[in-house]
């Protein structure tokens, strides 16, 4: 660990703060925060012992990584995927945009390849560098840029958060309408998932190695369940769009499948820091890529299914219960059993919600060093109070909440992506102009780049979404003339594009004037 990452200690004798060149530069994470704490020292000294992890931001360094199997890499984002939150993603294609179930499937596949690409990748970086995903983007867009994207990342986990902790409020709500109040649903959603994040790194990987096995089970039943009551794959013909507009929808419903694959690009390499430098790349993406592509993408076609039944009994239940009404609308025929199946489907939203928790509690350590003196479990609990309160808050707007949010949320993530990659392969490859990373400097302002390049960069890919999308509140001018009588969301498209084109010339001039 760098001088930089001890931090501050607290003298108890005189009462005051020491400077961190007292700290040794290899004492480990709990060591310097039961210093920094003074009388509240020997508390979280017990609380680390207990098995709380104490690492926050600070970079893992090459002999204290793990050698883990790497298939825990796949379970994981398989059970982060393989809940009931990606289920309404997939019913937007005809609650929003009137696609019928072939082209929605093709949407989510090609749309989801494209988003799964762009997250392996950065969680490639994760074993390389040893860092969360937030001290990463330092390298690209310096500490005043990593600060933007981390306070970016806080809104999307927070958001996440929001939706997760609404829908299986409502799911477990449903299961005996009247019995227990969909505000009591949500907080019992949010303390579940806090808990595994308040321990740590170890017990959230503990958790999500098994907890798709039981919800896939229950979504294969969900698929034979939604055959008997008749799916109609032309049920939507007669109201789906045609010619300029139907691409307008694609393109927009393409957008939301995008993000709710990049949502998870901020947070990609923060699961798999500890992992031994020389850990296979390409085994890292491609068990990144199919841990998520397979199940977002089955699970999605299933919400695209279920909105294909016809009967009157799923049409009233969606129009009333949303996604959560649906799918218990869908397990009814097998009485008690499919209520329980219910309760089994609003509690794995809690295997959604963790990675959310943890990686905003990171993110906002990574707003800078006075934030990083506080230890990482205080910020994962106020991120489960902020989530928890909003979720009650916007309890009766889950739509509408989940369309907006997914869309936006694929505008900064392309942007983000796009210019942590051209760092990473233009200007970090061996023979090129930095010719690697340093990683000791990774809290280190006057070392790291001034980041005006990325800022600038990513201003431009803000322009680029502005003038690109096609929300309910506002429409971008070239999105007027791409699409239909609402325009074709075209923003993380156009985001990607312009930052892909500013930020090489910006970079190098960077480098060229600064050396760094």
């Amino acid at each position: 660990m760098s001088a930089h990452a001890s931090d501050l200690s607290y003298d108890k004798e005189k009462g005051t703060i020491l400077d961190e060149a007292t700290i040794p530069v290899d004492a480990a994470p709990e060591d310097a925060i039961v210093r920094r704490f003074g009388r509240f020292g020997p508390f979280l000294a017990k609380l680390f012992a207990s098995g709380v992890e104490a690492r926050g931001v600070e970079r893992v360094p090459e002999d204290q990584r793990e050698t883990k199997n790497m298939w825990n890499n796949l379970l994981m984002w398989w059970s982060v995927n393989t809940v009931l939150t990606t289920i309404p993603i997939g019913t937007l294609a005809q609650a929003f945009f009137t696609l019928t179930l072939p082209h929605a499937i093709a949407t989510i596949l090609c749309f989801g390849a494209l988003g799964g690409v762009a997250t392996a990748f950065i969680s490639t970086l994760g074993p390389q560098t040893g860092l969360r995903t937030m001290i990463i983007t330092r390298f690209s867009s310096g500490y005043v840029g990593g600060t933007i994207y981390s306070i970016l990342n806080i809104l999307t986990q927070l958001s996440f958060s929001v939706t997760a902790v609404i829908l299986g409020g409502q799911t477990l709500a449903s299961i005996n309408p009247g019995t227990l109040p969909l505000v009591v649903g949500i907080i019992i959603i949010g303390v579940l998932s806090v808990i595994p994040c308040f321990v740590g790194y170890h017990l959230v990987h503990y958790y999500e190695r098994y907890a798709w096995i039981v919800i896939f089970i229950i979504v294969c039943f969900l698929w034979g369940l939604g055959g008997h009551a008749g799916y109609d794959v032309s049920a939507q013909k007669p109201l789906e769009d045609t010619g300029r507009s139907l691409s307008a929808d694609i393109l927009s419903f393409g957008g939301i499948v995008f993000g709710s694959f990049t949502g998870w690009a901020p947070v990609a390499a923060d699961y798999n820091c500890r992992l031994p430098a020389d850990t296979s790349r390409m085994k890292v993406f491609l068990l990144t890529f199919f841990g998520l592509w397979i199940p977002i993408c089955f699970v999605e076609i299933l919400g695209a299914a279920l909105m294909t039944i016809t009967d009157p009994a799923y049409t009233q239940a969606y129009a009333e219960g949303s996604t959560g009404g649906l799918v218990a609308q869908t397990l009814s025929p097998w009485g008690g059993g499919g209520k329980f199946l219910l309760v089994l489907l609003g509690l794995s939203v809690v295997a959604n919600n963790i990675p959310n928790s943890y990686s905003a509690g990171l993110s906002m350590q990574s707003l800078g060093r006075p934030f990083a003196l506080i230890p990482r479990f205080a910020w994962t609990f106020l991120a489960f109070v902020i989530y928890t309160v909003a979720g009650v808050a916007g309890r009766e707007h889950f739509s509408e909440i989940l369309s907006n949010f997914l869309s936006i949320l694929s505008y900064w993530t392309a942007f983000f992506i796009v210019i942590v990659a051209e760092e990473h392969f233009i200007f970090r490859r061996k023979g090129g102009p930095l010719g690697g990373y340093n990683l000791d400097d990774w809290d280190s302002p006057s070392k790291l780049p001034l980041g005006v390049a990325g800022v600038l960069a990513g201003c431009f890919g803000v322009a680029g979404a502005v003038v690109g999308m096609s929300e309910v509140w506002y429409t971008g001018p070239i999105a007027q003339k791409a699409g239909g009588e609402f325009g074709a969301d075209l923003g993380f498209e156009l985001a990607a594009a312009f930052s892909a084109v500013t930020y090489p010339p910006l970079r190098w001039l960077e480098i060229r004037l600064t050396g760094r």
